[in-house]
């Protein structure tokens, strides 16, 4: 099988699992709209490319050991815990023609710095990313072309299929009344908080 083919595959696995990342990119396309949902997504796409970059030239062998890896799920489990009081506590006013309307709009800037960290605070991911580098590298015997084209192949497929779940998100939003908005926000920064305690008392068992 072409390792484009594998990649995608791959990809295809990696966009219906849930996470943080996914629940903030449907909340985000539902409460602020396609373009910004849009720049969440990029803003997890080049996490992933780092990600992936950086298992590829080797960095990440410096969280090999327990103590670093102790160290990075605590605080990736926090930043997430923050960004779920945040998204919970995040002031929303409903306008006299029962509109939405935000205190304040975040910068298209915000949004891909969210994705970027939102996805790279989790260090499951990291682990993923440095377990499939490893699997992928042996399977193909270390072919440096090969390698990048599986990479490129589940890359792309992710944010593809990330793109498509904010125009389907973004097109549910005529059929939420801003109440139901307000819902969104709570119950997504609820489930944040929930995966940042999880990825602290996991990363303790782990450890």
């Amino acid at each position: 099988m072409h390792p484009f083919l594998e990649g995608t595959i791959l990809g295809l696995t990696l966009a219906i699992m849930l996470g943080p990342a996914m629940f903030s990119l449907i909340q985000t396309s539902i409460h602020r709209g396609m373009y910004r949902g849009i720049l969440l997504a990029g803003g997890i796409f080049l996490s992933d490319l780092t990600l992936v970059v950086m298992c590829y030239l080797g960095a990440l062998q410096v969280f090999g050991n327990d103590r670093n890896y102790l160290m990075f799920g605590i605080i990736g489990g926090i930043i997430l815990m923050v960004f779920g009081v945040v998204t919970f506590l995040r002031k929303v006013h409903i306008a006299e023609d029962n509109s939405v309307m935000e205190v304040k709009k975040p910068g298209p800037a915000t949004y891909i710095f969210k994705g970027f960290f939102l996805n790279i605070a989790n260090p499951f991911v990291w682990i993923f990313w440095i377990s499939a580098m490893v699997t992928v590298s042996t399977g193909h015997n270390g072919s440096s072309i090969a390698i990048k084209v599986f990479f490129a192949g589940t890359l792309l497929t992710i944010f593809i299929t990330d793109l498509i779940k904010v125009v389907i998100a973004s097109r549910l939003k005529r059929y939420f009344k801003p109440r139901y908005l307000i819902i969104v926000n709570h119950i997504v920064g609820i489930l944040l908080v929930l995966f940042g305690i999880y990825l602290v008392v996991k990363t303790f068992l782990n450890f």
